[in-house]
């Protein structure tokens, strides 16, 4: 019976193996994307059949991370009131270890068919096989051994390895002659011969299914159409589809999506530096901006249009538009992403998520009643601070060391005091007359503009140059040799933490040339 609708009903199926791959990520976001711009249904379906790779709370990490990002499921594992992981949805359980009466069933039409058959050969065997078809340098591939045998010998075997206390797996039976198709929506005809197919097990000794069967199994009884995933399974589709057949029921519809590879043309993979959803957003990186790059891994709009809200994404998102080759993971075009979303934020947003990034720095330190800034900084002053960085963020974690001298008094040595054009003397000299000018300026007047005003009057009246007082400021106020400029700085300073502090800093500045002295 034909259980497909004609509603588009996409599945994001992982295993609860660990952290969430950006691979992963990629996925979830083009089967969500298409499903909303076809107006169908998206699934989250939990494939844990094999038992040995499980880590206890991924499919709630992977719940959270998907929900931080924006990623939508309609069906599946989600959230309840109470926080609990719990299932919605009439094609359920979404979790593969409780849909065993499943599989079995088509394991046994599958049996009943001849398309399918038990296999009794040990793990010795088989890699003796292996063996010997590599140093015939022949594609490992069971040779069928257990495919023919006689009902009495299957009965056989079966009452040895019950005495044993051991189960035969089940392997699918590939046909041995003839051709599978695939049409897939990306790479369009892809032809197997079927000879070259081997005949995959289908049913471990465990009473799990393998991947090749669950996956045909599930999505036709959830009645998904169309199936996006990684290419790397693209090798196993004509597989699935021989299932399909031999199960009669109509296939779903594939699209497989490039490889994500490193900028050396290398497949990007786990033991490759950070690449999880988790580092990503830990290091700093706003999920909108990650959404937009990784959307662009792949997918092409075929438009001048880089910056995309999830909205847009959702409108413009066509499989045909999707590339196949392989889509380079660009560190410094995933930063100028963020760097672009970072400059649309209001200073107050801004500040805000920054807070959990000055925390871990050790500047700010939480509000004993869990709201406000923490540390006596006022939510105006961290505002200041986002503002004034925001243009030159690329990355939220940066914000702990270029802003440090925001909270605390800088450390550096004497000498990055001294402007390229002057020496220590003349630096000391001009610091001790910046010293004066601030202790004549009312509180009113440490405004930047007012600030600008009043220093630059100050360097024509003494006769100094610009680089002999702004840079030996600067270096005072910040103790970087780049940062922003001092009158921004200075008055940055004076809103946060008051004049007296300008003034301790300068004294300290000429404290080090002292010593350069």
């Amino acid at each position: 019976m034909n259980l497909k609708s004609k509603t588009v009903r996409t599945r994001f199926a992982p295993s609860p193996t660990g952290f969430v791959h950006i691979g992963s990520l990629r996925t979830a976001l083009f089967s969500f994307l298409y499903a909303r711009h076809n107006g169908g249904r998206h699934i989250l379906r939990v494939e844990d059949t094999d038992q040995n790779r499980q880590v206890e709370g991924a499919v709630e990490n992977l719940l959270k991370v998907m929900q931080t990002v924006g990623v939508e499921f309609d069906e599946g594992f989600y959230f309840n009131a109470d926080g609990k992981l719990s299932e919605r949805g009439e094609h359920g359980p979404y979790l593969q270890s409780k849909r065993l009466d499943k599989y079995r069933e088509a394991i046994n039409t599958l049996l009943e068919s001849k398309n399918a058959y038990y296999c009794f050969c040990s793990s010795e065997r088989l890699e003796e096989l292996r063996k010997e078809q590599m140093a015939l340098k022949k594609a490992a591939m069971y040779d069928r051994h257990c495919r023919n045998l006689t009902s009495g010998e299957v009965a056989a075997k079966q009452e040895e390895f019950k005495a044993a206390r051991k189960n035969p797996v089940v392997r699918f039976s590939i046909p041995v002659e003839g051709e599978t198709v695939i049409n897939d929506l990306i790479y369009g005809q892809i032809t197997y011969d079927n000879k070259l197919l081997d005949d995959q097990v289908i049913l471990k000794s465990d009473g799990f299914p393998t991947y090749h069967l669950a996956v045909v199994v599930d999505d036709h009884y959830m009645e998904i159409s169309h199936v996006i995933r990684g290419e790397e399974w693209i090798p196993s589709t004509p597989k699935h589809l021989l299932i399909y057949k031999a199960l009669g029921w109509e296939p779903t519809q594939f699209a497989h999506l490039p490889l994500i590879l490193n900028p050396d043309k290398s497949k990007l993979s786990k033991r490759q530096g950070d690449v999880s959803v988790e580092d990503f957003l830990k290091h700093g990186y706003l999920k909108e901006a990650l959404i937009n790059f990784v959307a662009f891994l792949g997918w092409n709009p075929k438009t001048d249009q880089e910056i995309f809200s999830l909205d847009e994404l959702i409108k413009q998102f066509d499989l045909s538009k999707v590339n196949k080759s392989g889509a380079v993971f660009d560190d410094n075009k995933l930063d100028w992403f963020n760097s672009q979303y970072i400059k649309k934020m209001p200073s107050e947003e801004l500040a805000n998520v920054l807070k959990p990034f000055w925390q871990e720095a050790g500047l700010l330190a939480p509000s004993p009643s869990g709201g406000g800034s923490g540390r006596g900084f006022s939510d105006d002053y961290l505002s200041a601070i986002a503002k004034l960085e925001q243009d030159r963020l690329k990355k939220l974690s940066e914000i702990g060391e270029s802003t440090k001298y925001c909270f605390v008094a800088p450390e550096y040595e004497g000498n990055l005091l001294i402007w390229k054009k002057s020496d220590a003397a003349k630096t000391k000299e001009a610091l001790l007359s910046l010293h004066d000018l601030f202790v004549q300026l009312a509180d009113g007047d440490l405004t930047q503009d007012k600030l600008e005003t009043s220093i630059k009057k100050f360097i024509v009246d003494n006769n100094y140059d610009n680089g002999s007082v702004l840079w030996p400021l600067r270096v005072a106020l910040t103790g970087q040799e780049k940062s922003p400029g001092p009158f921004e700085v200075a008055s940055l300073i004076a809103l946060g933490l008051g004049k007296q502090e300008i003034l301790n800093r300068i004294d300290t500045a000429i404290e080090h040339l002292n010593v350069v002295a």
